[in-house]
């Protein structure tokens, strides 16, 4: 208890020095030296990232959450589908850390296919794990160069049950299909009884309420209980346009 308590306080005080720091005047030097060193932070993380991700060939985006155990039925749900997505040609990208994402990387190693890994630096829960291809593990601190990555280079989405993490590398992926942004890529949901909820939510709140998306926008997605079921929505997607993968 006296653990936990001691854990809460620091963080208290961490947070209650950020808001201070952010509240702090700067005079115009100060400002433009730290955003000019940031612009240069963000501009070498986008050429890593270009560089590494250009060769990696037709790849899956795997999203989930780091907290899930190898013995949850979803980390092992997630492994089969990474396996089986390379089977079918594709290679596997995560976010690189433990839990789900794991769990995608080494259904990708087991069957040798590629297994790329898109770290973030966070000061909690995030190492990534020992599943990814040593080329292909790329660390960033920025989430928004991370998440171009993610959707710029993958040909599908996967999603299985996740945290706040998940939802905005889904969402993200949504909003830019929504807006034409991006092409139509498949986004498959795996787990009827995590996703249900909140698709029902949206579809009776957002659309039907008030009317905050389009009829159309619900086809985003697919949800799904099976893995092959999950690689076969991929797999006819593609077929639908005489394309396959061509590693």
């Amino acid at each position: 208890m006296r653990q936990t308590t001691n854990g809460q306080t620091a963080m208290a005080i961490d947070d209650e020095q950020r808001l201070r720091k952010a509240f702090v005047d700067k005079d115009w030097n100060e400002i433009k030296i730290a955003d000019s060193w940031q612009i240069f932070k963000v501009m070498a993380e986008f050429v890593e990232g270009f560089e590494k991700m250009s060769k990696i060939g037709p790849c899956v985006s795997i999203f989930g959450s780091a907290r899930t155990k190898p013995d949850n039925p979803y980390y092992q749900l997630a492994e089969e589908i990474a396996s089986k997505l390379v089977r079918h040609g594709y290679g596997v990208i995560t976010g690189g850390g433990p839990g789900i994402m794991e769990a995608g990387n080494k259904g990708a190693r087991a069957e040798g296919g590629k297994s790329v890994g898109l770290n973030i630096e966070l000061p909690f829960e995030q190492t990534h794990n020992i599943y990814i291809d040593q080329d292909k593990c790329i660390n960033f601190d920025y989430f928004f160069v991370r998440k171009v990555m993610f959707v710029k280079y993958a040909q599908a989405f996967v999603g299985m049950p996740g945290g706040f993490g998940t939802l905005d590398e889904l969402f993200e992926a949504m909003t830019l299909i929504q807006t034409k942004k991006i092409s139509r890529f498949p986004i498959v949901l795996v787990g009827s009884a995590y996703w249900n909820g909140l698709f029902k939510w949206i579809e009776d709140v957002m659309l039907h309420e008030e009317h905050n998306i389009s009829a159309e926008d619900m086809q985003l997605v697919q949800i799904v209980d099976d893995a092959s079921e999950a690689v076969k929505i991929i797999d006819d997607f593609y077929h639908k346009y005489l394309l396959s993968p061509n590693f």
